[in-house]
């Protein structure tokens, strides 16, 4: 049990170099907040908890695994981690924020883009355009725009 993390986890770091490839930034456990989310976006005052399938009871194949040691043991605490889990959500959606759960099963990455994007809407950027990055709709640039070709390393036009 000594090497299972709570934070900054395999599934967690997936998640976040994800989101900062979008072009999302965002804020990592804030502790004013209820549950300390794994990722705060605060000014879409929305909240990622990133959870393992079956450290929080997922109603998916690695979730509904059952220990065979200790099943009581284990059965007590991850009823436990789901009651904990749902208080926390509901105090943060009374406080106004919105909430995402991304579960293991869910990290695969074209599904974990379309979720993240789902969760926290289109990238802004500070002149009102749309992130290039963006995965919603065709991108604006291309590629000879971005500057990706050979030894050009400026934005063409």
């Amino acid at each position: 049990m000594k090497r299972v993390r709570s934070s900054n986890t395999t599934l967690e770091l997936k998640v976040r170099r994800t989101a900062y490839r979008l072009g999302y930034r965002f804020r990592l456990y804030p502790k004013d907040l209820a549950g300390s989310p794994d990722l705060a976006f605060l000014g879409r005052k929305t909240v990622v908890f990133v959870h393992g399938c079956f450290w929080h009871g997922h109603d998916c194949a690695r979730g509904a695994r059952k220990p065979v040691a200790n099943a009581d043991y284990w059965s007590e605490k991850i009823a436990k981690n789901t009651a904990r889990d749902g208080v926390v959500v509901a105090a943060l959606e009374a406080d106004g924020w919105k909430v995402g759960i991304i579960w293991g099963c869910e990290s695969k990455e074209p599904r974990l883009s379309e979720t993240l994007t789902a969760l926290l809407g289109p990238v802004r950027r500070k002149d009102g355009q749309q992130h290039p990055k963006s995965p919603t709709g065709q991108h604006e640039y291309g590629r000879r725009h971005l500057g990706l070709f050979g030894g050009n390393r400026r934005p063409c036009g």
